[in-house]
């Protein structure tokens, strides 16, 4: 059993950041132990890395694939839920491709060379209020309780330097103003002498103001939206803004959703039981290091395709602009023997001022995911990946204004014409989705192709 209680070894280096909340924070987490299945590993699988798929797999030939129901664009969590619910409810077969030579999109995690698990695209914290999505993804991966709780190095009203809670709370407060909050009555009047009163902002700024006022916008969100967009907060819509989260409680849980986790042996092992195991080993093909531009005249024949890159990169050639997006460029630098065992004492570190230019540092050894060599202090270096926000890269996240907005509804209208072509998932609907948006917008289009034979969603993704 990996229960979490094996996650926290006595003899491990003391690394200050725990893996849970304060107490009465952390009952709210309906996770309070170890559950759901990791199929491989009762089959016998031990290896703590990604499993190697093989010569067939990473060649990405598809010149001798066989009909399939479904040629699925891309093998991250929208394109995997839909391969792995048409196989095991319908039957349905499934090629499934993707141009990285791995599957799990940007939820891939894999071993550093010194055993550490990282996330080659930055870190992942499960979160979920949908009882479906929670009940479905224990179907395919061991879990363990896990909040996590963000941190910012911010310099306080004297110019010094301090790690604070982000989203803020009393505490955050209190170290950068000196405000003497002591209650969520205090804090609700702290609040209240901040605010810019606005019922109908404009633009982010506004939001800001309406939400967290004039000194925590300065401290905290100000130059961060900056640096992760390019763009101050009154060049963005107000929605980016408008759900700052204004905690008047010690809560400094980063998320409130009832279900939060950590996958026991990594994100990976997710989507390996989801496509190895079960019926699709018969029924799902992949080829990776396949680019779906490069192939498309040597796909086998099938019935439809499931589409989850971006939208605009499809209708390349109706030469309409470029939608903007927004990347991540990783600085990875490794710590032989830091002291204590860990180089700083957070798992993730923001850093909102405009003096430096990155956004964050992430020590992965922090997670207590880790294979059971680095969690007993057999690892004595650490690993930190220095985030860097960057116009061009992989797509992450949508640029969310009004000309965005327009030109991406030229796109919908191209794409609901499209014969025989389904567009699922965050890059191919131009909308940031959370790890469980993606899994139940997936999940809701198969139920559309169970009860009609086409994948539609079933709420507009703006509804997501």
């Amino acid at each position: 059993s990996y229960s979490f209680c094996t996650l926290l070894i006595p003899n491990m280096p003391s690394g200050p950041a725990s893996a849970r909340a304060a107490k009465q924070w952390a009952d709210l987490n309906k996770v309070t132990e170890t559950c759901g299945r990791d199929e491989l590993h009762e089959q016998g699988v031990t290896c703590d890395g990604p499993l190697d798929l093989g010569k067939s797999v990473l060649g990405g030939d598809v010149s001798n694939a066989k009909k399939v129901n479904l040629v699925i664009v891309g093998a991250g969590l929208s394109g995997c839920v839909i391969a792995e619910r048409c196989a095991e409810e319908l039957g349905l077969t499934s090629l499934v491709i993707d141009k990285r030579d791995h599957i799990g999109g940007n939820c891939y995690d894999s071993l550093h060379e010194s055993g550490i698990r990282v996330s080659e695209y930055g870190p992942h914290f499960f979160h979920t209020t949908h009882d479906r999505v929670w009940e479905y993804v224990k179907q395919h991966s061991e879990w363990a309780p896990f909040e996590y709780r963000g941190r910012g190095l911010v310099n306080d009203i004297s110019g010094k330097e301090v790690l604070v809670p982000i989203p803020p709370t009393q505490d955050t407060v209190n170290k950068l103003f000196h405000a003497g909050v002591a209650s969520d009555g205090d804090m609700e009047a702290w609040y209240e002498t901040q605010r810019v009163p606005n019922e109908d902002p404009k633009n982010g700024k506004e939001a800001a103001l309406s939400r967290v006022g004039a000194d925590l916008y300065e401290k905290i969100f100000r130059h961060y939206t900056k640096k992760q967009w390019d763009k101050y907060p009154e060049e963005l819509d107000a929605s980016v803004l408008i759900r700052l989260p204004c905690r008047t409680s010690t809560d400094d849980r980063y998320f409130n959703d009832k279900y939060q986790a950590l996958p026991c042996r990594g994100y990976t092992r997710i989507f390996e039981n989801m496509l190895l195991t079960g019926a699709c080993k018969d029924k799902v093909t992949v080829r990776l290091n396949c680019d779906f531009f490069k192939v498309r005249d040597q796909l086998p024949e099938h019935d439809m395709v499931v589409y989850t890159g971006p939208i605009d990169a499809y209708f390349a050639e109706q030469g309409l602009p470029k939608l903007e997006y927004r990347s991540v460029v990783f600085e990875k630098e490794y710590s032989e023997e830091p002291e204590d065992g860990f180089v700083q004492e957070s798992l993730c570190c923001n850093y909102p001022s405009a003096d430096v230019p990155w956004t964050r540092i992430v020590e992965y050894k922090h997670t207590p995911n880790q294979p059971e060599h680095v969690r007993n202090g057999n690892v004595k270096g650490s690993i930190c990946y220095k985030e860097f926000s960057s116009a061009t890269g992989d797509p992450y996240y949508p640029v969310p204004n009004p000309e965005n907005r327009a030109l991406y509804e030229r796109y919908r209208e191209l794409a609901e014409k499209e014969p025989s072509v389904a567009f699922v998932g965050r890059l191919a609907s131009y909308k940031y989705f959370n790890m469980d948006q993606a899994i139940l917008n997936a999940l809701e289009m198969y139920d559309s192709m169970k009860e009609t034979g086409k994948l539609a969603p079933q709420r507009p993704p703006s509804e997501m």
